[in-house]
């Protein structure tokens, strides 16, 4: 059975049966922990509720190091599967940035 652990996460979703609607994998975050709670928190922002699991002893891994090693797999309900994607693929917009002389 699937289950979301965070009580600040969206509620999923639910079927016209009322059983909840199926996970899809979604993506897989690597890199350091900024990495996983930027990707977490866009999804949080946009309400699509997720299902975040650390594969390969990650759990092992997050107990030791304080973050899991191999990264994080991210599932979301196959109904918002497309608009989850295009929120992580999304390219940042910089117009204002740029309007007010911003340089990098």
């Amino acid at each position: 059975m699937w289950s979301n652990k965070e009580s600040n996460a969206p509620p999923w979703p639910k079927t016209e049966d009322g059983e909840p609607v199926p996970p899809v994998y979604l993506d897989h975050v690597s890199g350091g922990p900024l990495d996983v709670e930027v990707a977490l928190n866009l999804l949080k922002a946009y309400e699509i509720p997720y299902i975040s699991e650390l594969p390969n002893n990650g759990s092992f891994g997050k107990m030791i190091f304080g973050r899991a090693p191999s990264g994080m797999e991210i599932y979301v309900p196959e109904t918002m599967f497309e608009d989850a994607q295009n929120i992580l693929n999304a390219e940042p917009v910089l117009e204002d940035f740029e309007a007010e002389g911003g340089d990098f």
